[in-house]
């Protein structure tokens, strides 16, 4: 009856998270079973969390970074670094992508911060709408898999899994994501006789590197001096970060200090520094000193602005998971979760059979929930068949974020569809045709994921 009562509710047009509360509510009233009060008290328990004190935090700090100038810095450096190849801009946006990913853990914000630029700068070079805005579709789903992510966060909390492993065990299928559309971009562009979109400088391609390099060298640097010749860490750090700010303001860098958000709050979290939580808070602490202080592009009225944007998204989010706090409580109570695993299991005790149909229930969900909703109604469901099935959940929690990813790219709820459409000034219609030829770097991405864990968490166990 539940699930009944949910699905009316939801074909009437209810939103999911009022749709999930309701059900539970009439089902309790009804049936008896429990005094109606219990909705309240689940959904209250539901997100009084410490590890979801980290939702706020990463959505503020990604508000500030995309309201900082931040994403016009993130282009040029693409731009010096890629930019010269054949198909340029189309690159640039798959490596603006990974960058940004970094620091603002969703997809929509990568569509709505960097995919504005990106798709003007491409279609004012030449480049079709539709395949602008395929390509940036496509890599703004690497938002919420390289860390942070605000979706690793509420399955974290949901499946009771490390979300420091998860951040982690996110970096190398990010990696072959990109990879692989960066493929995808060279193949259209070697179809179509495309060209380089700006002129290769060995100067300008050489610094971009030299940032790389400084990027990728500045936490090695430390843990050597801290491991190998024994100074003293927090004096180490300190020094370090006055190093680094003094470089970037004799070299004048574009993009290294925004690309180290997920340097510190994974070199943080790895070495017990601060919780995943507490990174969150170091996040928007990065960001505040950024914004303000180094780059001058925040004042106090564009941040109370960021912040009541922050609490007006963190409420949606918040009451989501509240609400199928209550309702994954009522689908275990009533048995649907044990007779669900029963019927699974059943038919197949194969780990590779389950998670394929996996696969195909989580793309399916994910073209009707956003999704933090589908997180916290799929998980109670298949997280205990994983545990019976030997499955990895660190493994299975990226194999459910890349579906709903996929999900958001397709009618009839997807969100970067509609806020890319928007963007573009093009017809949902003809933004989903965009998007389908990029199906095919995803999927194969998902395929690779799903069979091959090793690549999952190969860092994870390095660490955790």
């Amino acid at each position: 009856m539940l699930k009944i009562l949910f699905l009316i509710l939801m074909s009437g047009g209810i939103p999911v998270a009022i749709a999930m509360a309701g059900a539970s509510l009439i089902y309790l009233f009804f049936a008896q079973s429990s005094p109606p009060f219990v909705v309240i008290h689940r959904m209250v328990s539901g997100i009084d969390s410490f590890p979801l004190l980290a939702v706020p935090f990463f959505i503020l700090a990604g508000n500030l970074m995309n309201n900082a100038g931040i994403t016009n810095r993130i282009y040029n450096y693409a731009l010096a670094l890629v930019g010269w190849l054949k198909g340029g801009l189309g690159h640039v946006n798959v490596v603006g992508s990974v960058v940004f990913a970094g620091m603002s853990g969703t997809a929509i914000a990568d569509a709505a911060g960097l995919g504005t630029i990106e798709i003007k700068a491409m279609k004012d070079h030449g480049y079709s709408t539709e395949f602008a805005v395929g390509v940036t579709a496509a890599s703004a789903t690497l938002g919420p898999i390289i860390p942070p992510s605000l979706p690793f966060v509420i399955y974290g909390m949901m499946a009771n899994v490390s979300v420091g492993a998860l951040f982690l065990a996110g970096i190398l299928p990010g990696i072959l994501m990109a990879l692989l559309m960066m493929l995808t971009v060279a193949y259209f562009a070697h179809k179509n006789g495309w060209g380089a979109d700006v002129k290769f400088e060995w100067p300008k391609v050489i610094k971009a590197l030299a940032e790389t390099a400084v990027v990728v060298g500045w936490p090695l640097a430390i843990w050597w001096l801290v491991t190998a010749m024994g100074t003293p860490a927090q004096i180490t750090v300190f020094v370090a970060l006055i190093v680094l700010f003094a470089a970037d303001k004799f070299f004048n860098f574009q993009a290294v200090l925004p690309i180290m958000t997920p340097v510190i709050l994974i070199g943080g979290m790895t070495t017990g520094v601060f919780t995943p939580t507490e990174g969150a808070i170091a996040a928007c602490v990065w960001a505040i000193a950024l914004g303000f202080f180094w780059y001058r592009t925040l004042n106090f009225k564009m941040f109370v602005k960021i912040c009541l944007d922050t609490v007006e998204t963190t409420a949606t989010v918040l009451f989501i998971v509240a609400a199928a706090s209550i309702f994954g409580w009522m689908l275990t109570a009533t048995g649907v979760t044990t007779a669900i695993s029963a019927w699974v299991l059943g038919f197949t005790q194969e780990p590779w059979v389950f998670l394929l149909l996996a696969n195909l229930l989580m793309l399916f969900v994910g073209c009707f929930l956003e999704p933090t909703a589908a997180i916290t109604i799929l998980v109670p469901i298949l997280v205990p068949i994983c545990q019976q099935l030997g499955i990895d959940l660190v493994h299975f929690g990226l194999v459910m974020v890349l579906n709903l990813m996929i999900g958001l790219l397709h009618p009839p709820m997807g969100m970067v569809l509609f806020v890319l459409a928007r963007v573009a000034k093009l017809s949902v219609e003809r933004t989903t045709m965009a998007i389908l030829p990029w199906l095919f770097p995803l999927l194969g991405s998902l395929a690779v994921i799903t069979y091959f864990p090793s690549l999952v968490l190969w860092l994870p166990k390095q660490f955790y």
